[in-house]
C-alpha cells in the first residue's frame, strides 16, 4: 500500500515536472518569435567561417565597421550613429557570430582571437581597405585584439567604453550569464533564461543605461528584443565564459599598438567600470586619443550620439590620414547568402 502510494506520488512529481519544463520552453519560443516579428533582418547575409554574418552596408566613402558588445546587435550602430555621420564614409554594422541575426559557427568559441580572426575575414570578404573599426563594451577587446594580432587589416580603432582588462570579480559581476558546461548552458538558454530576462528586461537596462535614462524606443528600433531568443543567450553566455581565456594576454600587448587609437569612457560607467578599464588605457598606448565624458554611462552612442560622432571622425581624421575616399565602384562586392 505504502509502495503504491509512493510510486502514486512520484508520478505526479514527474508529470509537473515535464509541465514545468515544457511551459518554459513553449514561452521560450513564444517570446523569441516575438522578438523576430518586432525586429526582423535589416541587412545582408554573408558565410565566414561557418558562421552566417548579417549586417547592414550603408554609403560610400572610407570604411567604417562596427562592433557591438556583449547582448547586443548592429541597431545599437545603425539606430543611433548611421544617420548621423557625414558623407564620404561607407558604414558597415555586424551582428557578431551569435547574436542578433548572425549564426555562430558548430563548435565556436566565441574566443577574443577566434572573433577578431572573423572580422579580419569579413572585412577581406567585402574587400574593405583597411577600414576603421569602431567598437563598443565587449567589442572594443575584439577590436583591440585585431588590432594587436591583424595591425595590417585596419587603419585605426576608436572605442567606446571597451573591456580593456581582467577584473578579478569578472565571474560574480556576469553572475547566470557564466556557465562553463556548454550542456547546461544549453538546458538554460530553452527554459528558464528568456522568461527570466524578460521578466527582469527592464530593471536590467535601465542598470546597463545609468545613470542615463533607458530610451523609450529601445526594445523595437535598439533591438532589445532580439536578445531575448535562446541562440543569443547561448551565445552571450558563451562570450562571458571566453572572455578570461585571453583578455590577460592580449592587454600585456597593448603597448605593440601603433595605429591611431581613441577612446571614449564615461566616468559613471557601471557595466565596464572606469578606474579598472578606462584610467589604465592612459599610459598604455602611444598617441592615444583619450576623452573622459563626466556622468557618462555604458551607452554614450544612444545618449550623446553626437559627441560619439565628433569623436569617430576625430580618430577616423588620423587614420585615413592621406587617403581618398574610394570612387563608388571600388568599394562593390557582391554579398551571398
Amino acid at each position: 500500500m505504502l509502495l503504491s502510494i509512493l510510486s502514486w506520488l512520484l508520478a505526479v512529481l514527474l508529470s509537473l515536472a515535464i509541465l514545468g519544463i515544457a511551459s518554459l520552453v513553449l514561452a521560450t519560443l513564444w517570446i523569441a518569435a516575438k522578438g523576430e516579428r518586432l525586429v526582423p533582418p535589416v541587412g545582408k547575409f554573408i558565410e565566414i567561417d561557418g558562421n552566417r554574418i548579417h549586417y547592414v552596408d550603408q554609403g560610400e566613402g572610407r570604411p567604417i565597421v562596427f562592433l557591438h558588445g556583449l547582448g547586443a546587435q548592429l541597431h545599437h550602430f545603425r539606430h543611433t550613429l548611421f544617420g548621423r555621420l557625414g558623407p564620404g564614409y561607407r558604414l558597415i554594422a555586424l551582428d557578431r557570430p551569435g547574436a542578433g541575426y548572425s549564426v555562430r559557427a558548430s563548435g565556436a568559441t566565441g574566443r577574443l582571437p577566434e572573433q577578431a580572426e572573423i572580422v579580419r575575414h569579413f572585412i577581406e570578404a567585402l574587400r574593405l581597405e583597411k577600414p576603421l573599426v569602431v567598437g563598443h563594451s565587449l567589442g572594443g577587446a575584439i577590436a583591440l585584439t585585431l588590432a594587436v594580432e591583424h595591425p595590417e587589416a585596419i587603419s585605426g580603432i576608436a572605442l567606446l567604453a571597451p573591456l580593456t582588462h581582467v577584473e578579478a570579480d569578472g565571474r560574480e559581476k556576469f553572475g547566470s550569464l557564466y556557465i562553463p558546461s556548454r550542456l547546461w548552458r544549453w538546458i538554460m538558454s530553452y527554459t528558464l533564461a528568456i522568461p527570466t530576462s524578460l521578466r527582469y528586461a527592464r530593471p536590467t537596462m535601465e542598470f546597463i543605461f545609468a545613470p542615463q535614462v533607458l530610451p523609450g524606443d529601445y526594445m523595437v528600433a535598439g533591438g532589445g528584443w532580439l536578445g531575448l531568443r535562446p541562440a543569443h543567450f547561448y551565445a552571450m553566455s558563451s562570450d562571458v565564459v571566453a572572455i578570461e581565456r585571453d583578455l590577460g594576454r592580449i592587454e600585456g600587448r597593448y603597448g605593440e599598438i601603433a595605429m591611431p587609437a581613441g577612446i571614449l569612457f564615461g566616468d559613471a560607467d557601471r557595466v565596464t567600470r572606469f578606474h579598472t578599464q578606462g584610467a589604465p588605457m592612459r599610459s598604455r598606448i602611444e598617441g592615444l586619443d583619450f576623452e573622459v565624458v563626466e556622468g557618462m554611462g555604458h551607452m554614450p552612442q544612444f545618449v550623446a550620439p553626437e559627441r560619439i560622432v565628433a569623436f569617430i571622425e576625430r580618430v577616423a581624421n588620423r587614420a585615413f590620414a592621406g587617403r581618398t575616399s574610394p570612387r563608388p565602384h571600388d568599394n562593390f562586392t557582391e554579398p551571398f547568402g
